[in-house]
């Protein structure tokens, strides 16, 4: 039998449905998602922690759940929002459905309301705070849980995702093909990966400093030829140059950049020490630590489908995005300079350090499942530790 659940806006709308997965309420930021495919890699991107997805494709859960295809160990959104659920997937890699997946997560879902009307009320009045429940079904009440839930600004999500401590990236895309398992860390210590540096055939050593960071950037970093050091996004910058790395990256992760002030400080303490490479929410970071602001967009861009233009190039990118903050480009001081820019709405999706060897996209080059129009943002990232290395 199925059974009702309900979302209901801060803004008074409340749309019913029918509950999938687990049973129970919680409360977040609701925001929309427009890829036709990687519900999966979207359910487990730690960057959605303290927010409600909704997808604006009509069916979802056609190719079920795959173990190998995770972004992280767990699911870190507060619920999933669809129009119609696929019940029977079709995939011979699956192992279970999504309605199972969800269940054993522990996380609601909801289906069968006009996802369309959802999305356009987003996009009009703004992401905003609601509620989604399996068990309180009065539309009053679910309001006024909605309008005295906290706000996400201002909230540090990131302590809620990070590593608890040093891990060293085991598994690359080679090595993909060949197993069936979740991906794992080992369970090094910085003292130990002190120790064992310099003992590995890898061309370079990046430090990859995890805010909620996706797993399919340590795969490309890994694939290509690098040890991969993951340290909590709460390190120090002495934590990060004692392990003497060749560059460090900074990953994605959830929620306002702003409120990160240790994040801030480490990159601050690493520029012009090391190269750096940002993406999405280390792109922000990378920014503020060189002293540009911060702003909400007003319904923020998340989608496989985002034109971006390479103002050195002139070429243009289709990119994975999912942040709901970016960089004021009227803040910039003199030496940082925009390198990329977003085509739908104008603004700030790449910078650089004029002086030292530091940039950033507000994007996902990584991105699975796709597109790939921007893998060559890694090669660039390699060139830079050459040509740092050079000149050391």
């Amino acid at each position: 039998m199925q059974k009702t659940a309900k979302l209901a806006l801060a803004d008074g709308s409340v749309f019913t449905g029918t509950a999938f997965g687990a049973d129970g309420e919680v409360h977040g930021e609701v925001v929309f998602n427009t890829s036709m495919t990687g519900y999966q890699e979207i359910l487990t991107d730690p960057s959605y922690c303290g927010q409600i997805v909704t997808m604006t494709y009509p069916q979802i859960g056609n190719y079920g759940i795959v173990p190998e295809d995770v972004e992280s160990s767990g699911i870190a959104l507060q619920g999933f929002i669809i129009r119609e659920l696929c019940e029977i997937p079709s995939n011979y890699r699956a192992t279970q459905t999504l309605d199972e997946y969800l269940k054993a997560a522990g996380v609601i879902g909801l289906q069968g309301i006009d996802t369309r009307a959802l999305v356009r009320k987003i996009r009009t009045v703004g992401a905003m705070t609601g509620v989604l429940s399996t068990v309180d079904l009065d539309d009053e009440s679910l309001v006024k849980k909605a309008q005295s839930s906290p706000q996400l600004v201002g909230q540090d999500l990131v302590s809620q995702v990070i590593p608890q401590s040093a891990c060293e990236w085991e598994e690359g895309l080679s090595e993909l093909a060949q197993s069936s398992s979740t991906h794992s860390f080992a369970g090094n210590t910085i003292d130990t990966l002190k120790e064992n540096e310099g003992n590995t055939g890898c061309d370079y050593h990046i430090v990859a400093i995890d805010y909620g960071m996706k797993w399919n950037i340590a795969r490309h970093l890994k694939q290509l030829g690098c040890k991969v050091t993951i340290l909590p996004g709460n390190c120090t910058a002495q934590d990060v140059l004692d392990l003497n790395p060749d560059g460090v990256f900074l990953s994605n992760g959830p929620g306002d950049p702003e409120p990160l002030t240790y994040a801030i400080e480490t990159i601050r303490g690493l520029l012009g020490k090391v190269p750096i490479f940002g993406i999405c929410l280390g792109h922000q970071l990378l920014g503020l630590a060189c002293g540009c602001k911060t702003f909400k967009l007003k319904f923020g861009h998340r989608g496989a489908n985002q034109p971006v233009v390479n103002q050195d190039t002139g070429q243009v990118e289709i990119t994975s995005q999912n942040h709901g903050f970016a960089i004021d480009p009227d803040s910039m001081p003199d030496e940082v300079e925009v390198t990329h820019i977003n085509m739908n709405d104008n603004t700030v999706a790449g910078l650089r350090h004029k002086t030292y060897p530091a940039f950033s996209v507000q994007y996902h080059p990584e991105a699975s499942a796709g597109p790939h129009d921007s893998h060559y943002l890694f090669q660039q990232f390699f060139e830079s530790i050459k040509q740092a290395q050079v000149s050391s």
